[in-house]
């Protein structure tokens, strides 16, 4: 991946010095034509796209503000309203990442995101221990973790 964002700014600079304009358009056009030549040559390079991970870095922090602004407005709902109606617990949930780096990640994910929090992760790194603030549904809750934040960490990772 560092080998291609290297060759494409590279490709860039090239392309604004044969323009002789030295300005954000003509590098932008490079780098555009840069990413259109390695994307032509992706079969040579043994590991996929660049951008295409780093568009995945993108969706991955736009999900979490998304996750962040709702989480918090349903917990400012819950703390102005004159009764409780939450029922808190400790679920566990099964998570199909293998490496330290994307349980970390996912961890910290939950954890910022209000009304939740990791307590315990298994010995064998695959069981995370839970604490949330209202639990209505169980199963709910893993499926909205494994279709959110689990699903583009894997997209991130692999």
């Amino acid at each position: 991946m560092a080998f291609q964002i290297v060759l494409n700014l590279i490709i860039a600079f090239v392309w604004m010095f044969l323009n002789t304009t030295w300005n954000g358009i003509s590098f932008l056009t490079g780098y555009i034509l840069g990413l259109l030549l390695i994307g032509a040559m992706r079969r040579f390079f043994p590991q996929r796209l660049y951008i295409v991970r780093v568009w995945a870095i993108i969706k991955l922090i736009l999900l979490f503000l998304k996750e962040l602004v709702r989480a918090s407005i349903e917990m400012i709902r819950e703390i102005i309203r004159p009764e409780l109606h939450i029922r808190p617990g400790i679920f566990s949930y099964r998570t199909q990442l293998s490496s330290d780096w994307e349980v970390t990640l996912l961890c910290m994910l939950i954890s910022l995101t209000p009304g939740s929090l990791p307590l315990e992760i298994s010995g064998n790194k695959r069981k995370l221990f839970i604490h949330a603030l209202d639990i209505k549904d169980e199963e709910k809750l893993r499926n909205d973790i494994r279709n959110t934040f689990e699903k583009a960490i894997m997209e991130v990772t692999r």
